[in-house]
């Protein structure tokens, strides 16, 4: 078997050409470009500046045909990630989508499906936050039971701050038409994913979403969604984009320990002596006396943890890169699985279909109603088709 795999990028814009600058700076040393495409005319001189030795095409069929590519990563807008992963494997090259996996969670279910009928081929998704070493840990100390059973989660993730400017530079930005939605399927599915990844999929959920709020879009640019675990654990995510100075953190509550997280760099994990009605249920009216003059001795209670990793830019997108090959090379289990890439849109789609409807939705909701209600945005932009 090859050494290197042969990597075709679909879409030579500010992903596939940060990708491509990986591998070519040797960030990915099981990897090599095996052929770039692009619709944009313009690209075929930038490529052919950065990247001689690399064929160009702009026909990404053209280019799946060719012999060129082991693999292909599909740097495009949103809606034809499931379209092009499914020509992929069509083709019997091995497949990374960008996230999100698609804008709604009838075609990723087909994505999905065909790739089960391609038990051999590779089929993975971009998920770099999976690779970052923090959240690593952290899934480690929940699923190892350390901190108990989740009874809350919250992440406040509002970090995404954009101008106006920002959503002026392309017609399909922003729409729901042409992106399929604003801050929930573009800055925030790597948090989608981590809370679910670590957390657990919700049973339900109830938003309260505004679009347009703070900018001059169609879509949602704040977003406070509420879900229910069952068993009385619920969660809380809220997002923004006009948030210029910006919070992220990420807290989970378990019934013997809490992990606090601060700017995805540090997390102070907090583990119980005991499970925490234990510890209620044992304490004496003396006791209760000392905790509010603030005489307890915590040491008795809990002991804490600081855990703080390095994480170089750009190392973690590599890192998924190097694992996807790897996964093709000699079987390596991959970081993010691309079938996983269907929960982070469940989750936006529900989120979407309860502040529509203003009710409250199972992550089994109906996927024909949140088409007809999505479709129904779309005509009203008449810029774009409607979706099937």
């Amino acid at each position: 078997m090859a050494e290197k795999v042969r990597l075709g990028i679909i879409g030579l814009g500010t992903q596939g050409s940060m990708y491509a600058r990986f591998i070519t700076d040797g960030l990915v040393p099981n990897m090599e470009i095996g052929a770039l495409c692009d619709i944009d005319p313009a690209k075929k001189d930038v490529a052919a500046e950065n990247y001689p030795d690399a064929p160009f095409y702009d026909d990404y069929i053209a280019m799946l045909e060719s012999g060129d590519v082991d693999a292909v990563v599909t740097c495009v807008p949103h809606y034809l990630h499931p379209e092009m992963g499914i020509e992929t494997l069509r083709h019997n090259l091995h497949a990374l989508v960008e996230k999100p996996a698609g804008v709604y969670t009838k075609q990723v279910k087909e994505l999905n499906a065909f790739a089960e009928t391609k038990p051999d081929l590779t089929f993975g998704i971009m998920f770099n936050q999976r690779n970052n070493p923090l959240y690593r840990r952290i899934k480690e100390i929940v699923d190892a039971g350390e901190i108990g059973a989740i009874r809350r989660t919250n992440w406040i993730i509002t970090t995404w701050w954009r101008p106006q400017g920002y959503y002026n530079q392309s017609e399909w930005r922003a729409t729901w038409g042409g992106e399929g939605g604003g801050v929930l399927v573009n800055q925030a599915p790597h948090q989608l994913d981590l809370w679910q990844w670590i957390c657990g999929v919700p049973r339900s959920v109830y938003s309260k979403v505004a679009y347009g709020f703070r900018r001059d879009i169609a879509v949602e640019d704040e977003v406070t969604a509420v879900v229910d675990y069952g068993d009385g654990a619920t969660g809380v995510f809220v997002t923004a984009t006009h948030d210029l100075i910006g919070t992220d953190r990420f807290e989970i509550l378990g019934d013997q320990g809490k992990i606090v997280v601060e700017g995805s760099k540090t997390a102070t994990v907090t583990r119980l002596k005991r499970p925490e009605r234990e510890l209620s249920d044992g304490l004496s009216l003396e006791d209760v006396r000392k905790l509010f003059k603030g005489e307890v001795n915590t040491a008795d209670y809990y002991e804490q943890e600081v855990i703080e990793f390095e994480s170089a830019w750009g190392g973690q997108h590599a890192g998924v890169l190097e694992n996807f090959a790897a996964n093709i090379l000699d079987g390596t289990p991959l970081l993010a699985p691309g079938s996983d890439g269907i929960n982070g849109v469940r989750l936006a789609n529900a989120i979407h279909l309860s502040s529509w409807t203003g009710r409250e939705v199972p992550l089994d909701f109906d996927e024909d109603e949140y088409l007809a209600e999505l479709n129904k945005r779309i005509a009203e932009e008449a810029k774009f088709e409607q979706r099937n």
